[in-house]
């Protein structure tokens, strides 16, 4: 895999599933148009799929429960309402998409009522005179001329997103069957207060409410603990309906009416590092009820990120994180803190499923694995069966083979990861890659950074040391007022393993990361300057003083991982060790990077430069912390190739 063939990393989205009618938004980066281009495929059960939508910025597919309408976001190319994602409807059997809505800063996924008539969504909604609206001498004034901000809180602001308190995320309802047979677009007007974010809209089964995720206390001071509350779908005063010690999200009715949802319970005291579970609760009339967690504290860790949870038959299917793999798990709607163990398997094995859904007997997911982006299955009683293959094109232009590690670190801890080998006989030079978060984990999903490196002739080492999710909830905490300690004895164990073999060059080897991967990668290029030719630090965490006050999340996430004392925060910091940095060592930092913001690279540089190391400094304009994930395809390419070239030149 070559820098340009990201364009062959086709993902489909979460699918959409009614009667043999199977939707999907597939999207790719584009770099004629410098943008990702997604639109909406129809998969065939049998196999095989055609266009529903010709995109260019098609997503979030939603089928009405009646099987009549297909609700999805579409994107223009213009600015303001015309260039973001509005909320369209078609028929099920084909014709033409109506747009429904003109919000200047476009609307969330839509969400069919049971009537099969509205639409809940959530919106951004900016005040008067931001982000290119009219201010109250109807002018409108360039970002540069807006009024000053006014801020009161920590929680102002959010990386990818920017500012939050003055385009506050706001609850709406729809009458779409109405408004398809309307000349003019419908006059929207928000459900919920401008005063607080509302996520994740869910009907109740009756439809006359939809339940969201709210800041707890109704967001009255800065909090990361999320309650769902119901709104009138007509409008009026939001009930408090789930009381949550931590965070909910993602809520859906079961046919009985139970409520489950997905959460994170900060009751030990901890806020870092807590495995997301299934939470299920009864809703009554005497206010707001407390929910039952149906699965394990420790070894249960649910994937929000492939949607909410399904009711099916007296059971709630679920994606879990599971050293490397994302499966699809049935947990029993009765459960009481239900063990991974014990939870029936859809589908496993070297797997990330990105996405699922289900209609009567019929289970979709969208699944991804060493060979694939992401594919569409149908999971029937003989075993999941490939409908797609949307990885096709990426796999003829070479994949390499990703082969399992496992060791031990120097106190006896088991470490598990990856390798990936170039062709020909070798000795390789080698790059240790370590993933960001540190709460996240390297998966068995085709990795773009690893067949890109390998495919120039570097050996790829990567795993998921002592902080990383999905090994249980105490391999997260592991590093909690302990980061640079056995999370780097595992980083080191798992490339010694590599080492040991032949065909890699030991006296050859590189260290690069991102995010937390970028601190791993500054820590042990001070620490062991000695393993390693170079090192590439991107997006990194250098300073905890600074990174306090800087980041969208410092004022809690420092005080989670490294504590408060101002000694162990300058103890914890790379920056203090610059000195001892005798490598070549390049800082690469985004402009826009609000969540290691761009200090912590420009202070590294500096400190650096004035000790005499060997150093450059990389800066991409106008992208945020997802460079390498989400950033705009040409420099994302940019990337690779200056990740390329500096390999070359210090490992050849």
């Amino acid at each position: 895999m070559r820098p340009a063939d990201i364009e062959a990393l086709v993902v489909p989205g979460r699918p959409a599933l009614r009667g043999d009618l199977l939707l999907t938004a597939v999207k790719h980066p584009d770099l004629e148009s410098n943008a990702i281009h997604s639109a909406l495929r129809r998969v065939g059960l049998g196999g095989g799929d055609t266009a529903w939508t010709q995109g260019p910025h098609d997503a979030a597919p939603a089928i009405s429960p009646d099987g009549r309408w297909v609700a999805f976001l579409r994107a223009g190319d213009g600015e303001g309402a015309d260039g973001s994602a509005q909320v369209h409807v078609m028929p099920a059997d084909g014709g033409e998409a109506k747009r429904l809505t003109s919000l200047h800063l476009g609307a969330d996924a839509p969400v069919w009522a049971p009537d099969s008539q509205r639409l809940a969504f959530t919106a951004r909604v900016p005040e008067a005179g931001r982000y290119g609206t009219e201010d109250t001498d109807g002018e409108k004034p360039e970002p540069p001329a807006e009024a000053p901000r006014r801020i009161t809180r920590f929680d102002y602001r959010i990386d990818d997103v920017g500012f939050l308190r003055d385009r506050m995320k706001r609850l709406f309802v729809l009458d779409a069957v109405a408004a398809l047979d309307a000349a003019e677009l419908p006059e929207l007007e928000p459900i919920s207060p401008v005063t607080y974010d509302v996520d994740d809209p869910a009907w109740t089964p009756d439809g006359e409410r939809v339940v969201v995720a709210a800041p707890q206390d109704w967001d009255r001071v800065e909090t990361d603990y999320r309650d769902l509350v119901a709104f009138p779908a007509g409008g009026g005063e939001p009930e408090l309906l789930v009381a949550c010690h931590g965070y909910a999200e993602q809520p859906v009715f079961g046919p009985d009416g139970t409520l489950f949802f997905y959460g994170s319970s900060y009751e030990d005291g901890h806020r870092e590092a807590c495995n997301t579970g299934l939470y299920a609760a009864t809703i009554g009339t005497g206010g707001p009820v407390k929910a039952r967690r149906l699965t394990d504290l420790e070894t249960v860790d649910v994937e929000s990120g492939s949607g909410p949870a399904i009711p099916v038959n007296g059971e709630v299917l679920v994606a879990v994180r599971n050293r490397g793999a994302v499966e699809l798990r049935a947990v029993p709607a009765s459960a009481e803190a239900a063990v991974l163990a014990d939870l029936r398997v859809l589908h496993d094995g070297h797997v990330v499923v990105r996405g699922f859904a289900a209609d009567g007997d019929t289970i979709v997911a969208v699944v991804a694995t060493p060979e694939t982006s992401g594919d569409v299955v149908v999971l029937d009683a003989g075993g999941p069966r490939v409908l797609t293959d949307y990885s096709k094109p990426l796999r003829d232009k070479g994949l390499r083979p990703v082969e399992e590690l496992t060791t031990t670190s120097p106190d006896g801890y088991p470490v598990h990861g990856w390798l990936v080998v170039p062709e020909g006989e070798g000795p390789h030079p080698v790059l240790r890659v370590v993933h960001g978060g540190p709460f996240a984990q390297q998966d068995w999903a085709v990795f773009d950074e690893a067949q890109v490196y390998a495919a120039a002739g570097y050996a790829v080492v990567l795993g998921n040391p002592r902080g990383s999710a999905g090994y249980g909830q105490s391999h997260g905490r592991a590093i909690t007022f302990g980061f640079g300690t056995v999370d780097v004895d595992d980083v080191l164990a798992l490339l010694d393993k590599a080492l040991e073999r032949p065909d890699l060059d030991s006296s050859r080897v590189g260290i690069m990361g991102g995010s937390y991967g970028g601190f791993m990668t500054s820590w042990v290029a001070s620490h062991y300057p000695e393993r390693f030719k170079a090192a590439w630090s991107e997006r990194a965490v250098n300073a905890w003083d600074s990174m306090v006050g800087s980041s969208d999340i410092g004022y809690f996430f420092v005080d989670s991982y490294i504590g408060t004392d101002p000694e162990v925060l300058r103890d914890r910091s790379p920056l203090t060790y610059a000195a001892d940095i005798s490598i070549p060592f390049a800082v690469v930092h985004s402009e826009q990077d609000w969540r290691c913001p761009l200090e912590q690279a420009q202070r590294m540089f500096v400190a650096l430069r004035r000790a005499g190391a060997d150093a450059e400094f990389l800066l991409f304009p106008g992208e945020g912390h997802e460079l390498s994930r989400a950033g705009r395809p040409r420099h994302r390419v940019q990337r690779f190739d200056a990740v390329l070239e500096w390999w070359s030149r210090h490992l050849g």
